[in-house]
């Protein structure tokens, strides 16, 4: 297994950095294919959340790997590799298992134990596999990561410590009070339609709002989700009424207008630029209705959807990434890691609890891949042994011509019970041995031990090269 990550995150970096280095969902594709056309790289997917950007590869070298990976990292976001590496993490072979295995269990989240980042991880493979550049080890990586994190909110409570963003951010615009309780009687506006839109617009309603409008470009999909929230909620027998939700175009009129009748927005759309601007919204609170009602704003978007600027207009209230990155960075602190209170308490022993379902699993995930790759060695030796078995026996029609099939039969029976006990002991213990760190080791002794052809090892790790020319 050579697993390498390059990344960057809000635990690695500002999010004005993160913000600039953020991709588009459409230019994911073309990141993964220049990553698996580099000469390093073997197969490669990329993880992309509001928070976090890392590629994983199979690399055939470490540091022309990290060199390589992180100079497409910044080629694609546009920021310059001299500016983007003091940023960038890297984790190897294990600690890049353990590292993804910590990121589904959600101990590597801004909001400690978050289920939110599955489905990220989950469309991470689904990209990979539509761009033909997940192989056998990132399926696999990426398959038991989901696994990972659904035995971690499965198997523990890890989900009384975590939150999404969404409810994170809707807390920090409440204040002191509740959300259900601050969002009662308001109207809501959700720009965008896409997973994190859906969960707010589903986290909204079922916090109380009366009515809630969904804003995207494609009017259809927006469509569907009030159709979804008003037909889900009304359904699932949610408290009070289902919310009056409809659809409007995102357009410079729609979005304007329905921005002025609005208490409460969150934006999370896939846009480059600035989804509304802070004139746009100085225009929309000069339109409100007298009595100066205020406006709560949550950007959820990376690169961000909301001028900043909106933090000086008076009577708006603006909750965005870098704002929650602080809070989450100023709770850490005060707690400890991952924000919930350290020391021993129901919170605590979910996250270790957590940890060790991680360590276990990477530590099983890593011995797996280790003994897989000793597995062509040992095929390739049989293989070799079974040639040679062969060989004797032909010299032996030769040289004893006068065997019958019964005695030929027995003699052949004699010789490969002779191969395979002396063959027994050594490849079982090499099996046991590969599941070890530096486990790669003993298959390379075995090899040179028995003059194995290269070529036949590697016919077998890749059977199509079996059938090429």
């Amino acid at each position: 297994m050579t697993l390498l990550v390059v990344g960057l995150s809000h635990r690695s970096a500002p999010v004005s950095v993160l913000e600039r280095a953020a991709l588009a969902p459409e230019h994911l594709g073309k990141l993964l294919r220049d990553v698996v056309g580099a000469e390093p790289a073997l197969e490669a997917a990329a993880l992309s959340t509001c928070n976090r950007i890392e590629l994983y590869a199979d690399v055939e070298k470490f540091h022309a790997g990290v060199a390589e990976l992180s100079t497409l990292l910044a080629r694609h976001s546009g920021v310059a590799l001299d500016e983007l590496t003091p940023y960038l993490y890297v984790h190897y072979e294990d600690r890049a298992v353990h590292h993804l295995f910590s990121v589904a269990g959600g101990l590597d989240s801004m909001v400690v134990g978050e289920g939110q980042i599955l489905g990220q991880i989950k469309n991470a493979l689904a990209v990979a596999q539509e761009e033909d550049t997940a192989g056998r080890l990132l399926n696999e990586l990426f398959q038991q990561a989901l696994r990972v994190g659904k035995r971690a909110h499965s198997e523990t409570g890890i989900d009384r410590a975590g939150r999404s963003l969404v409810t994170f951010g809707l807390e920090r615009l409440a204040g002191d009070l509740p959300v259900r309780e601050w969002a009662a009687g308001k109207r809501a506006l959700v720009i965008g339609a896409g997973s994190m839109s859906s969960l707010a617009a589903t986290t909204l309603a079922r916090a109380g709002v009366p009515e809630l409008v969904i804003a995207n470009r494609t009017l259809d999909r927006a469509e569907r989700l009030a159709e979804t929230l008003s037909e889900g909620l009304a359904g699932a027998g949610a408290e009070g009424a289902a919310p009056a939700a409809r659809a409007v175009p995102i357009n410079a009129i729609s979005v304007a207008a329905e921005l002025a009748l609005a208490d409460i927005v969150v934006s999370c759309t896939g846009a480059t630029g600035l989804v509304l601007t802070a004139e746009a919204v100085r225009r929309a609170v000069a339109d409100r209705s007298p009595g100066g009602r205020p406006l709560a704003l949550l950007d959820l978007a990376m690169p961000r959807d909301v001028d900043a600027a909106v933090h000086r207009i008076e009577s708006v209230r603006l909750v965005d990434i870098e704002s929650l990155a602080e809070a989450s960075a100023a709770t850490e602190a005060a707690t400890g890691p991952g924000g919930p209170p350290a020391g021993p308490g129901p919170v605590a022993a979910d996250i270790d609890a957590v940890r060790q379902i991680v360590a276990a699993e990477a530590e099983a995930f890593g011995a797996a891949q280790r003994a897989a790759h000793i597995t062509p060695t040992v095929v390739a030796l049989r293989t070799m042994a079974s040639g040679v078995v062969a060989g004797e026996m032909a010299r032996l029609e030769g040289r004893l011509p006068g065997l019958d099939d019964k005695q030929r039969a027995e003699v052949a029976r004699t010789v490969r019970r002779v191969v395979d006990k002396l063959l027994h002991a050594p490849t079982v213990r090499i099996k046991e041995l590969a599941g070890e760190p530096g486990g790669a080791d003993y298959a390379m002794a075995l090899r040179e031990l028995f003059d194995l052809d290269p070529q036949a090892v590697a016919a077998v790790s890749n059977p199509e090269q079996q059938e090429r020319p």
